[in-house]
């Protein structure tokens, strides 16, 4: 997969990337900590998706805000949240697959 062409980060609000195709995603700042590739995220979302009662961890009641971010080589991104999460690493691949508007479009 290749690199985006623009990266927008607002660390309020979420991430816009403008994709080598002419496509442009947009992710949320909760929307990317959900679906974070992390091992934990992957464990909460397959247990909520057999168990939709799962109970999810508490927030701490102030807004999720991206604290800091990286580029890892040429593959992929890096977020820490201002929950303290910061174990998933999000490739390029990866966010064109969970693309909110890909996911509509599919419905």
């Amino acid at each position: 997969m290749n690199a985006p062409k623009a990266i927008d980060v607002k660390k309020d609000r979420g991430v816009t990337i403008e994709w080598p195709d002419g496509a442009t995603s947009y992710y949320s700042v909760v929307y990317l900590r959900r679906m974070s590739p992390s091992a934990d995220m992957k464990q909460l979302r397959e247990e909520m998706a057999t168990n939709p009662l799962t109970v999810l961890p508490a927030g701490s009641g102030q807004a999720l805000t991206i604290v800091d971010v990286e580029l890892r080589g040429n593959y992929a991104i890096w977020f820490r949240f201002s929950d303290g999460h910061a174990t998933g690493i999000y490739t390029w691949a990866y966010l064109r697959q969970i693309d909110p508007a890909s996911e509509a479009r599919a419905e």
